[in-house]
């Protein structure tokens, strides 16, 4: 056994969370030491989920004041203060994105270690418990082949052997031996109770276990879901789907702070054992394993003596005695009483058997097998199984962190598309700037165009080759007649729209001013041509 695997030495983590203040639910600060029947104890890691939920509690007040100050506080709805806002939320929804995503990935992660500290806790349990039913089944058999079968063998030869006072004083000693091994075997600890806790730990460790891996997968695929779909709903601009979103969101934000609180206490009490485990299992198996056993079994130094060396020898000494003496039974009372030789190979093979079983019972009460079992749920609990904890704790805290964030850009995005949907729904649709008038111009003739001043500026070139338009001749048909006239071409000169079609221009652009210019050319046109209606 290499020297590194013969001490335990804690990682720096489990003395970082170890050195946690421990307080109670009445404030008071208490022993740090690992001690989970003590109420205090128990209360200290409930005031941990007490932090978490906290926490939690000061996380929704300070949304609530947010969402608060942005229904109250609006501000003017000017083109200028629409495109930050815009920004903002995009902004605001790809952090969110990234956040989750880093912690779905250290969630994978640190629910893949706890997992495996887990099984690798279960794996020793079980080899552990497999050793110790070894040793229980060895000692079992071995006493009850020296109680029954070594007891028929010796009464029958007894009254073989009753004309001869030496055969049977050397079966008298042969008795003597057996019950001697009987003693010696009946010294060892009773492993059977030991062996039940372990596999009772064991499986109810692994079935916990199950469901909290399964818990956090699923947990860990909702976030994710959750996070694809606001950002679907962002991008889509779905009213629906992030009010959805919304609340989905506030539920997973409280289940991350509920988790942390959880995992923060599961940290800080195995980190509570790491640091010494070998006092909390001493102070267990106090009463019912001794004290040298458990120190011999922990540390397992070539210094320390077995304390199963005396029984285990006076066990090999007695089986060679009795060796000796069916053998010169076999080698002298056979011939004068043949009928006995059944008896005495019977014996033989007994204690062939026997001795056998002693070999195997020597191997599994040495300390190396237990100790490297010992050190391997050490490994796993307080090295693989704490440090996924740990992470599971950073991505409770991101996750938290991220649909913070996007709890504050949804409602943003929502308010910014009503304002759109708001403003689509106060355009005129008599204005010819509109692209609904545009797409309904055609299929309603009485709707007339007016005349594009925005043609006119388009290029100083398009200017030059145009002539000013003819004025209109005064007429007095009636006004039915004059739309008629207009809507049959169109409503706009043939002229008008030449640089636009012979140059392959753009449509213009145009700015609110522009806009209200042509409004009140377009009104002082409507006069003047009523005017000349009516003269």
């Amino acid at each position: 056994m290499s020297s590194a695997r013969v001490d335990y030495i804690a990682p720096w983590w489990t003395y970082w969370l170890h050195n946690f203040p421990h307080i109670n639910l009445r404030f008071q600060p208490i022993d740090n030491g690992f001690k989970p029947e003590e109420e205090n104890y128990q209360q200290s890691l409930i005031f941990l989920g007490c932090v978490a939920a906290a926490g939690l509690g000061l996380n929704l007040l300070c949304l609530a004041i947010y969402l608060s100050c942005l229904c109250c506080c609006r501000k003017e709805e000017e083109e200028e203060s629409k495109k930050p806002n815009s920004c903002c939320v995009t902004w605001s929804a790809v952090a969110a994105g990234l956040i989750t995503c880093v912690a779905v990935g250290v969630g994978f992660y640190g629910n893949s270690e706890a997992n495996d500290g887990v099984y690798q806790l279960t794996y020793s349990l079980y080899n552990a418990n497999h050793t110790l039913g070894g040793v229980d089944s060895l000692v079992t058999g071995t006493m009850g082949s020296m109680r029954s079968g070594l007891h028929q063998h010796l009464a029958r030869l007894d009254e073989i052997f009753a004309t001869r006072g030496d055969y049977v004083q050397t079966l008298q000693f042969m008795q003597q031996m057996a019950d001697n091994v009987i003693k010696q075997l009946l010294g060892l600890p009773d492993w059977d109770q030991a062996k039940v806790d372990l596999a009772s730990i064991a499986d109810q460790t692994a079935n916990v276990e199950y469901y909290r891996w399964l818990t956090y997968l699923l947990l860990l695929i909702v976030d994710l879901i959750i996070c694809l779909l606001a950002c679907l709903g962002l991008a889509k601009q779905s009213r629906w789907l992030l009010t959805t979103m919304m609340v989905f969101g506030v539920l997973t934000l409280v289940l991350s702070w509920t988790s942390l609180g959880a995992e923060l206490a599961s940290a800080v009490g195995t980190s509570d054992f790491c640091v010494s485990p070998d006092k909390y299992i001493m102070s267990q198996t106090k009463g019912v394993v001794g004290t040298d056993i458990v120190h011999y079994y922990l540390y397992c130094n070539q210094t320390l003596s077995n304390p199963f060396q005396q029984p285990l020898t006076i066990f090999q000494r007695s089986l060679t005695t009795m060796q000796i003496q069916i053998q010169g039974l076999l080698q002298f009372a056979v011939p004068l009483f043949p009928s006995a030789e059944g008896d005495l190979l019977g014996i033989q093979n007994l204690l062939n058997s026997s001795e056998a079983s002693l070999h195997q019972l020597t191997a599994l009460l040495d300390c190396r097998g237990l100790n490297k079992d010992y050190l391997d749920a050490m490994v796993g609990v307080c090295y693989d199984g704490v440090e996924g904890v740990l992470y599971l704790c950073l991505f409770s805290m991101l996750a938290a962190c991220a649909f913070t964030v996007m709890l504050c850009a949804i409602p943003r995005a929502w308010r910014q598309i009503a304002c759109r949907e708001r403003d689509y729904d106060d355009i005129d649709e008599e204005d010819p700037f509109n692209p609904r008038a545009r797409r309904l111009g055609p299929q309603n003739p009485n709707i007339t165009n007016m005349h594009s001043f925005c043609s006119y500026s388009s290029s100083m070139g398009s200017q030059s080759s145009l002539h000013p338009p003819a004025p209109p001749a005064v007429t007095n048909a009636p006004m039915s007649e004059y739309m008629n006239q207009t809507a049959l071409f169109g409503g706009n000169p043939r002229y008008e729209n030449v640089p636009l079609i012979g140059r392959g221009s753009p449509p213009p652009s145009y700015s609110p001013s522009m806009r209200a210019t042509y409004l009140s050319m377009t009104e002082e046109q409507r006069r003047h041509f009523g005017n000349d209606f009516q003269a």
